[in-house]
């Protein structure tokens, strides 16, 4: 069970990092209105996160035997697919996406912003469904009354993963806030996207590996 939670914590991580727009609010809100602000803003992502893992966990429940069938193909597929969106982050520009905001408000809003921000962006779920299929989370090897033990377990540990990463980007922003420069997101962007080019490359390779063994 500590390998399915740690394949979890890795999903987790994974698909909060890239920094999109909630990315840019979480660091926005920390250097306006303090860490606690900027945590809170990145744990509505972290919902959303929970949500669309628990969807993508549906699907690849329901379709698990054909990825049993066809691990080959679907560790392609899935590592191409990581592959594009590490790409689309290392290229894309985060600093362009920020818009100044009023430094009045109240958690529960901040909440609510980044939560609605990261449900209406569709490639949160494709992201996370891929992940899920490159870390290779085998549902049918464990009994009815374990896979919904081990779902439960990955569940918990995405949203630990995802909430971790936001706690520590929002304390290290308040941390270095006198030294923060936005255009350092440039820096962190780049280098989230190579880490999810690798992971998709890892599994692109395992994919080719079995259809050459096979």
């Amino acid at each position: 069970m500590l390998i399915v939670f740690l394949k979890g914590l890795i999903v987790g991580l994974g698909a909060s990092i890239p920094l999109g727009p909630v990315g840019v609010l979480c660091i926005q809100k920390t250097l306006s209105k303090g860490r606690l602000a900027g945590f809170i803003t990145g744990l509505g992502a972290s919902i959303s996160d929970l949500i669309y893992s628990a969807l993508s966990l549906l699907g690849l429940f329901l379709i698990d035997n054909f990825i049993e069938k066809n691990k080959a193909i679907v560790l392609l597929i899935g590592g191409v697919v990581i592959i594009l969106i590490g790409i689309k982050v290392y290229l894309t520009n985060p600093v362009k996406s920020i818009r100044q905001k009023n430094k009045s408000g109240r958690p529960l809003k901040d909440l609510a912003e980044s939560l609605a921000i990261t449900l209406t962006n569709p490639g949160s779920i494709f992201l996370i469904f891929a992940m899920l299929a490159a870390v290779r989370l085998d549902i049918s090897s464990y009994s009815p009354e374990e896979a919904s033990t081990v779902v439960r377990i990955v569940l918990v540990a995405i949203f630990l993963g995802s909430a971790l990463w936001w706690f520590s980007l929002s304390t290290l922003v308040n941390i270095f806030r006198k030294r923060f420069r936005l255009r350092q997101l440039i820096t962190i962007n780049k280098i989230a996207g190579i880490l999810i080019i690798v992971l998709g490359v890892i599994s692109m390779g395992e994919g080719l590996i079995k259809l050459v063994l096979n």
